[in-house]
């Protein structure tokens, strides 16, 4: 199935390479399609390791084996197939799954609990061992490549390769950071994303990492939603391979520690908006921003509920500004919320103020705003603090094709 470029897509950034990180792909065929599907990266002895992983009831093996392995602190290798998620497959998927490790592990002369493995597709379907081996022992011989060649590798009904770049300054010491996502549709995780990856040569105590991470995740990954679909194998890695040089980083009180958080949260949001904008059939990219709620998990529950509304993404994909859909969706979520306090408003103009439609109120620039492709969705609750910013896109033919067709 090709698939036209998405509206909102952006080129690929230039990133550089990471310390102690090889990057290699390769071939395994698991799908009739004419491109590398099997991702092999290598990274040094010592590489930190956090995860964050979807908190699907049916998850995948390559799920429930990662969650293990990032305990340990330390990885040295990830393997990424694209095209068989493995997931809903039983014994014959782990099976699969721990060949890959025993053969990369062999490879590189490391434990096998240290090779992670990632996989992405159709679900229900066991991923053939034959191809497995034979992709893994051609990308253990390839030559080295590129981040764009990685991101293209670990895409399936994606349009664009997805990629994202940040740095830090450590005292006098800079660290890059840089990022790979796969991601178009069956997104509205609980953690995280489809697949995500960010390689740093920072130097980062992994318990530090996953506080990192997880706390970078809940303003980012778990802030976006393009269907409302929770994936049975959504996965987002950190590693860390220390080779930047400076004083690792164990806690807060260490230099630097803000600034690599800050970096981390940065690229994380980068790769969540850039899944958003790839979502399967969009249009337009929103952001809806929630003040005024109760507390800061209620606006982020409430934008959500607004986010996955169907007639609230028809609307704006058939650019009408309906805010009796937005007060609906408010409604609904289950937060508290006042009627007589809500204000809506798309593009900065107010529709409605304090549970009236706005006096004076001008449709004319709002309908302007909703023709462009970044919409902005303000809600604003009037009893309390809480506020919470998330995106989404709107709902199109495009999406049911995509995937009325996704198995053919």
């Amino acid at each position: 199935m090709d698939l036209a470029n998405s509206p909102l897509a952006l080129p690929f950034p230039e990133l550089p390479p990471i310390a102690g990180v090889t990057l290699r792909v390769a071939r395994a065929h698991y799908k009739e399609w004419d491109r590398a599907d099997l991702t092999f990266i290598e990274v040094a002895e010592g590489t930190a390791v956090a995860g964050v992983f979807t908190q699907s009831a049916c998850a995948s093996t390559e799920v429930e084996l990662g969650r293990e392995q990032v305990k340990s602190g330390t990885a040295r290798a990830l393997i990424v197939n694209a095209g068989n998620s493995n997931a809903f497959t039983g014994y014959r998927g782990r099976e699969a799954v721990e060949m890959i490790m025993d053969q990369v592990s062999e490879a590189l002369g490391c434990d096998r609990s240290q090779v992670l493995v990632s996989s992405t597709g159709v679900i229900g379907v066991p991923l053939p061992k034959d191809k497995a081996r034979e992709g893994v022992t051609a990308a253990v011989h390839a030559e080295p490549c590129s981040w764009e060649d990685v991101a293209n590798a670990i895409a399936t009904t994606d349009t664009f390769a997805k990629g994202a770049y940040a740095s830090a300054m450590i005292g006098e010491t800079q660290v890059e950071l840089c990022g790979i996502i796969k991601g178009s549709g069956m997104i509205a995780p609980d953690m995280a994303t489809m697949l995500g990856y960010v390689f740093t040569d920072a130097d980062i105590a992994p318990d530090f990492l996953q506080e990192m991470l997880g706390a970078a995740n809940n303003q980012t990954f778990s802030c976006i939603t393009v269907d409302g679909d929770t994936s049975t194998s959504d996965t987002v890695l950190a590693f860390a391979t220390g080779k930047a040089g400076h004083a690792r980083i164990v806690g807060w009180d260490c230099p630097g520690a803000d600034a690599f958080a800050a970096a981390l949260n940065d690229i994380t949001r980068q790769l969540a908006q850039l899944v958003v904008r790839d979502g399967e059939g969009a249009s337009k990219f929103i952001t809806i921003r929630v003040s005024g709620a109760a507390s800061d998990d209620s606006a982020q529950h409430i934008g959500l509920c607004v986010a996955n509304s169907p007639l609230v993404k028809t609307a704006i994909a058939g650019e009408d500004a309906n805010w009796g859909r937005v007060v609906m969706a408010v409604g609904k979520a289950g937060e508290p919320a006042d009627r007589d306090k809500l204000s809506i408003a798309f593009g900065g103009i107010w529709a409605a103020r304090d549970g009236l439609p706005v006096d004076d109120y001008d449709e004319t620039p709002v309908a302007q705003h909703l023709k462009g492709q970044n919409i902005d969705l303000a809600v604003e609750l009037g009893i309390g603090e809480g506020r919470a910013t998330v995106w989404t896109c709107d709902l199109t033919h495009g999406y049911i094709s995509i995937n009325a067709d996704y198995r053919s």
